[in-house]
């Protein structure tokens, strides 16, 4: 199995509660790019601006990709939400 195949396959454990469907499904990552290193980015789009989840989703969204294995960096870039600044930076400091 391809890297890009486990994290989406990771991804769509992430369930949204108020959907009750996975993000992968909903269209909420954007941009999955793998480097040869193995250094992993995308973009996360919650499904509303005030998605009052986005914080909780974004966590998990982290936590799942990060313990694949093969992972080496993983930057993940929330757009679309008015609290995005805030939630890159969280993302950041969770990361070390």
């Amino acid at each position: 199995m391809s890297l890009k195949d486990k994290i989406i396959e990771e991804l769509q454990t992430v369930i949204d509660p108020e959907t009750t469907i996975d993000i992968i499904s909903m269209g909420l990552i954007k941009d999955l790019k793998i480097t040869p290193e193995n250094n992993v980015s995308f973009k996360f789009g919650p499904s509303s601006s005030v998605c009052p989840l986005a914080f909780p989703l974004a966590l998990e969204i982290q936590k799942k990709v990060s313990q694949i294995p093969e992972v080496n960096n993983l930057r993940i870039t929330v757009i679309n939400h008015q609290k995005a600044e805030e939630l890159n930076q969280l993302l950041q400091d969770e990361s070390g």
